[in-house]
């Protein structure tokens, strides 16, 4: 147990203590053994082993699941077992065959038990009692350092600190414990609208002013939408070029004549490309634990879609892949999209991972909305890519980039191969909307989804790789890891255009809003305007520890509180301690609060 304590150790808490784990993690352990020995003496070399797998699973889950998504698991991802499936490939991406040892020794006790009659007949002289006053002692001892470490971790917002000074084991048993009593309260409240969650309120939270008069307002009314959700596609492949290559062409011409936010970023929880989907047509945030499509899929959520629809719109979202995957067939509805194409409408044909390709994906796409281009009426058309999907293995058909020999075989090659097809990919959908007019009569929004190259996966040589002068040139970052692209065309103004401001997948819906003519005054949303508002303050979940933020100067992670925190400035720079303050950490923690409030007091569906 020893072994596979600091295994997890080694993956997640590198930096921490060797020492820790010791007063941390090994009397949970011994709380285990010390019950085994109370209350199954007679078998107890079966409970021993049952106990053991299912630490050993847990440890196991912790340590894969902290390679990509770079938290501690807790039993809410039990929600994304029906995912697994289709992202098999992912996952297997991440098995170092060094993890397996983990379970080295349940396999020889299963071989020792199937092949040894000598270890069956010792097996069987385990059973007894110990000395009931050994086990008292070492449980009580045991007990008590893992009841005083929950406690003075208690208060933390970090959930990876909270679960290096708690243990592993103990925190998890906190978590259910929490989830427990948080379920329990659910039942007995009955749910009203908070009269403290208004536009005005939040504005004040987040230390905005509405403008009287917005810039650009309405400068696009009448004007269809047209929103391209990239594939796990990060600002840093804009621009980007290895040995001389750029990697997006097509992207890097369109800079060239439209509105860009270089400071834009993910707002993402556990539900990844679903969860996206849902901030950007709401502009709330995602819950503390769980995907936002299985959370809140069964609430009346007032949208994007909504809105534009009660403003004369058609509204329709397409994606390669099956609705019921993430639960988009209950998102879909509860965002009030009109209609929604799947796999179904695309079919099996060009398959890239688990749908058909970005190329097949546009080229249908773009023949469905000449269809509804043809009505009397704009709409709004959102498009979810899938090509760009971790682990980027794309077909050798569709790889168009020649990676130089140190980049390939690494996940950092893989990567830019697979976005370089998604911008060919783009570019052709780009042609076909410019050749039919649509893009002359349409706002088009591009931005990704979520990070695609998670730090904690990558290898020491892939991290240099992205330090090269071509791509990041210096240490890759969370503040490049959570840092996306957002691209506006939109009739009537004129690129290029390069905006400062900092912005996040929540301020889309106001910004677009703004720009067709559409009021959301009277809807609740957390987003701001980008084009009339120079500050932000983005609450971030999941993807880094709560009470996180984005500002204008980068982004805040705190330590076990706000005063031992960091502060990652944007470009590599070295902020001041002052620029990110303890009164921003108090508002983002606030702001989450009155979104989770807000959206429990939603209607359902049914």
């Amino acid at each position: 147990m020893l072994f596979k304590i600091y295994l997890a150790k080694y993956v997640l808490f590198a930096d921490g203590s060797n020492w820790l784990p010791l007063i941390t993690d090994l009397p949970a352990v011994w709380v285990v053994f010390c019950l085994i020995e109370w209350l199954a003496p007679k078998r107890k070399f079966g409970a021993y082993l049952a106990a053991d797998l299912i630490l050993t699973c847990v440890y196991f889950a912790v340590i894969m699941y902290y390679k990509y998504f770079g938290v501690v698991v807790t039993y809410h991802a039990l929600q994304q077992v029906g995912q697994v499936t289709e992202v098999q490939g992912s996952v297997m991406s991440l098995l170092h065959p060094y993890f397996l040892l983990i379970f080295t020794d349940i396999v020889l006790f299963a071989i020792l038990l199937a092949a040894s009659k000598g270890f069956r007949q010792w097996r069987m002289q385990l059973a007894g009692r110990e000395p009931r006053r050994i086990v008292l002692s070492l449980f009580l001892l045991s007990i008590t350092i893992c009841l005083a470490n929950v406690w003075q971790s208690r208060a933390s917002m970090n959930e990876l600190k909270k679960s290096e000074n708690m243990g592993i084991i103990p925190y998890q048993t906190v978590e259910i414990a929490a989830g427990t009593k948080d379920a329990v309260t659910a039942m007995v409240t009955d749910p009203k609208p908070p009269v403290d969650v208004t536009p005005a309120a939040i504005d004040e939270v987040k230390g905005i002013t509405e403008p009287s008069t917005p810039q650009f307002q309405g400068i696009a009314k009448g004007k269809n939408l047209i929103v391209i959700q990239m594939e796990a596609f990060q600002n840093f492949l804009l621009g980007a070029k290895i040995d001389g290559t750029p990697i997006t062409p097509n992207l890097n011409e369109l800079l060239g004549s439209t509105v860009y936010f270089p400071h834009f970023y993910q707002m993402v929880g556990q539900g990844n490309t679903a969860d996206a989907e849902f901030v950007v047509n709401t502009s709330l945030y995602v819950p503390k634990h769980g995907a936002a499509s299985q959370d809140f899929g069964d609430r009346l959520l007032p949208s994007m879609p909504r809105l534009l629809a009660s403003n004369g719109y058609d509204t329709a979202t397409f994606h390669t892949n099956d609705v019921k995957f993430w639960n988009r067939k209950e998102l879909y509805a509860a965002l009030g999209f009109g209609k929604y194409y799947d796999k179904q409408f695309f079919g099996d044909d060009d398959l890239v991972f688990f749908g058909s390709s970005d190329e097949l994906l546009y080229e249908k796409t773009a023949a469905k909305l000449a269809e509804m281009d043809a009505a009397d009426k704009p709409f709004y058309a959102q498009i979810i890519t899938m090509s760009g999907h971790h682990p980027f293995n794309i077909p050798d058909r569709k790889i168009r980039f020649q990676l130089p020999e140190r980049f390939q075989g690494t996940l950092v090659g893989d990567y830019i191969e697979a976005q370089n097809y998604a911008d060919y990919a783009l570019g052709q959908f780009i042609a076909k909307l410019k050749q039919s007019g649509l893009w002359d009569d349409s706002v088009i929004v591009i931005y990704g989804d979520h990070m695609g190259l998670p730090i904690y996966s990558l290898t020491d040589h892939e991290k240099k790789l992205m330090e090269e002068e071509g791509l990041i040139g210096r240490e890759y970052r969370p503040t490049e890891m959570m840092n996306i692209p957002l691209i506006l065309s939109v009739p009537g103004i004129q690129g290029p255009k390069v905006m400062p401001q900092t912005g996040g997948q929540a301020d889309i819906f106001p910004t677009v809003a703004n720009l067709l003519g559409v009021s959301t005054k009277a809807q609740v949303h957390f987003g701001e305007d980008l084009l009339n508002q120079s500050s932000n303050l983005l609450p971030e979940r999941y993807y880094l520890p709560s009470g996180s933020f984005i500002n204008n100067k980068g982004i805040f992670v705190p330590g076990e509180k706000f005063s031992d925190g960091t502060l990652l400035g944007f470009g590599g720079s070295q902020p001041a301690a002052s620029d990110a303050t303890e009164d921003q950490y108090n508002r983002a923690l606030k702001l989450l609060d009155m979104s989770d409030r807000y959206v429990q007091s939603l209607p359902k569906l049914n």
